[in-house]
């Protein structure tokens, strides 16, 4: 196999997306045959050098696969945390694969897991635009003037928020669409208009829709769904 470039090995494998496996480089841990690799033009023979990241050996894994969560209440967006339910404790695969992004314990709907680290970057960088949606419903009714404020965007923490997308469902409820994914961005924006969130449910992730995939279960994503979300990432290898 003809060598490539490190960062791409480690992204291929799932470790990482590229930009952060540049980052782990340049940090000095990664290895490729004993040797510490941290320049970023770095090349590895995928079949014959042998790479160690944080002690561990990594091996290339072609067979990449994309899964769909419903998370439930009380889970946590994390691979693992000691005394605490994780949502990789609810998929059965072989290979290992890691959240894209993050919703906070008390929020539930759709979740992506990978083995993909060039996807896991795509959806999770500000710079694609990807867009997610949520179903909110908070504590008392709220006004048209509060919703029109949320979807122009409130200052939260000295930065404003991008402007979004609202369409009011009942009284208490409202559908929010966001391009952006600060943390507890959804909390907080409601917050600042004098409301509170008492539930909070994500159903779109860019083209992948929660549909009507049961709480705590997970379906692979169709080819439909991977041919519009891995739309110009290069290389593209074997799929499950």
């Amino acid at each position: 196999m003809a060598p490539i470039r490190l960062q791409k090995f480690l992204s291929m494998a799932g470790v990482c997306s590229r930009r952060k496996a540049e980052q782990h480089i340049l940090a000095g841990r990664v290895l490729v045959n004993g040797k510490v690799a941290d320049r970023l033009g770095t090349k590895v023979d995928p079949e014959s050098d042998l790479v160690v990241f944080d002690g561990q050996r990594i091996r290339p894994d072609g067979h990449l696969v994309y899964l769909a969560l419903n998370k439930p209440g009380g889970y946590v967006t994390s691979c693992r945390q000691a005394g605490v339910p994780v949502v990789t404790e609810l998929v059965e695969v072989a290979r290992r694969v890691y959240p894209v992004g993050r919703l906070d314990k008390e929020t539930t709907g759709l979740l992506l897991l990978t083995n993909d680290g060039r996807l896991h970057h795509r959806l999770s960088h500000p710079s694609f635009d990807h867009e997610k949606e949520y179903l909110v419903k908070v504590a008392r009714p709220i006004a048209d003037k509060a919703l029109a404020r949320l979807a122009a965007g409130v200052v939260l923490r000295g930065r404003r928020t991008r402007p979004a997308k609202i369409e009011r469902i009942s009284g208490r409820r409202f559908r929010i669409t966001l391009q952006e994914g600060r943390n507890r961005q959804i909390r907080r924006m409601v917050r600042k208009v004098g409301h509170r969130v008492v539930s909070l449910k994500r159903v779109r992730i860019a083209s992948v829709r929660l549909g009507d995939l049961p709480e705590g279960k997970w379906r692979r994503l169709s080819p439909q769904e991977l041919k519009v979300l891995l739309a110009g990432i290069d290389d593209d290898p074997a799929r499950d």
